[in-house]
């Protein structure tokens, strides 16, 4: 068997000990690469620059605005600024001057129909003092155009004075109401857009019907073909919902007796950590943000806040059927003149059968009757209820009236979206794919 040689100077091995004679770690290329951050470190990393970029940004938003245009110099004591004099076309020798006014005499000499002579020069004149004295039953609407008679006269007798021209008017505006809608209304109900995003798109030219652009107060009729431009579109794609667990304390909508509105929780701090709709808070957030339904000042849990009109219509409009559930503690208190209960009888044993089903179907509030409802024992203690409409304070009114005291009331539910874990006091972005 042949041996073969290969000539050359042989590679030396690699070394893989240092000079105290440990083992270290081979190194690729040229120079040491440094180690790789953890990815929890380099997470931490990147929330600690979004929150300082947050703050930077809620310091550049308080900044007041300065005014940079450089201040005017003062002015010197005794400064007068420099009038010119009237220019006067009547200052010729041989034309007679009017003394009263400083203007020329009328030609012709003095008209003892015009206005009256005034004594004192400089004295203002009334306007439309030639004009002769009406009797007092003469209607306005008769009295006769004011035409300057001595313009016709320069003119000629055949002159007419022209008559102003009749506006045009819009065609589209001019539809009798027996023949169809408004156009807003007509797209609220077709859930194309709430009423003011509607008048908003009309009178920005995205709304078209049978072809052509619509106008603010168009009427449509029921077989009207409505287009929406799709830059409408993506302006209400823009648009956000907030939920927020609202806190004891604070009222859903206007500030009022001193108490806060819901709607000062929505800041960065506040943010819940696990939210993951993706969405970016952004300034404009806060503008037209409104509540979309009513939690009571001494109730907690699931509060909507948005910006977008078909999100309300859904939760609060007239047709709306979405559910609302909560979680309500109680305590029974009996009704007036009815035999008293034991003490340390618990609620659900004191409330009857026949009292609980009046819970769900057969109550009356301010003279209406109520929509069916859902009401069973959560535990011995707490009621769930289970609403398609929104009175005012209604579940604490309609346990008055079966004799039982409200200590206690939590939303944890519209429609499909659950409060969840959501912390006290904290809020997150509806996501794009959730739905109501």
């Amino acid at each position: 068997m042949a041996t073969i040689t290969l000539k050359g100077k042989p590679k030396p091995a690699a070394k893989t000990r240092n000079a105290e004679g440990e083992k270290r770690a081979p190194v690729r290329g040229k120079g040491v690469s440094k180690p790789r951050p953890s990815l929890a470190k380099a997470q931490a990393e990147r929330a600690e620059r979004e929150e300082q970029f947050q703050k930077a940004q809620a310091q550049r938003n308080e900044r007041p605005v300065r005014d940079e245009r450089p201040a005017r110099p003062p002015k010197p004591a005794g400064f007068k600024p420099e009038r010119s004099e009237p220019f006067r076309r009547d200052e010729r020798p041989d034309r007679p001057r009017d003394d009263r006014q400083g203007r020329p005499a009328p030609q012709g000499g003095f008209n003892p129909d015009g206005p009256p002579q005034r004594a004192q020069r400089g004295e203002p004149v009334r306007r439309n003092e030639h004009r002769d004295e009406r009797p007092a039953d003469r209607p306005r609407d008769d009295r006769p155009p004011r035409v300057d008679q001595r313009r016709i006269a320069n003119r000629g007798p055949n002159f007419e004075p022209p008559q102003r021209p009749q506006q045009r008017r819009n065609p589209a505006r001019e539809v009798a109401p027996e023949d169809g809608e408004r156009l807003s209304k007509r797209m609220s109900e077709l859930k194309m857009a709430s009423r003011r995003e509607a008048d908003e798109w009309i009178a920005a030219g995205w709304v078209r019907v049978n072809g052509k652009v619509a106008v603010l107060g168009q009427r449509v009729g029921p077989d009207a073909q409505i287009d929406i431009d799709p830059a409408a579109r993506q302006q209400q794609a823009q648009l956000v919902t907030v939920l927020l667990h609202k806190p004891i304390g604070y009222v859903s909508g206007q500030a009022e007796d001193g108490y806060e509105p819901a709607v000062v929780l929505f800041q960065p701090e506040n943010r819940w950590k696990e939210d993951a709709s993706g969405i970016k808070p952004n300034a404009g957030h806060h503008r037209n943000l409104a509540p979309a339904g009513r939690l009571d000042i001494d109730s907690t849990g699931l509060l909507v806040l948005t910006q977008d009109g078909r999100i309300a219509r859904v939760l609060i409009g007239d047709d709306s059927d979405i559910e609302k559930e909560y979680l309500v503690r109680v305590e029974y208190v009996g009704l007036p003149g009815a035999e008293p209960v034991p003490e340390g009888t618990l609620p659900n044993a004191a409330l009857s059968n026949n009292k609980l089903a009046l819970l769900n179907h057969g109550l009356e509030l301010d003279g209406e009757a109520l929509k069916p409802a859902k009401v069973s024992w959560q535990n011995e203690h707490q009621l769930r209820f289970v609403l398609r409409e929104g009175k005012k304070r209604q579940i604490r009114r309609m346990c008055e009236l079966v004799g039982l005291k409200v200590v206690g009331l939590k939303r944890v539910r519209i429609g499909r979206i659950p409060l969840g874990h959501l912390p006290v006091g904290q809020w997150r972005y509806l996501a794009p794919w959730e739905k109501f």
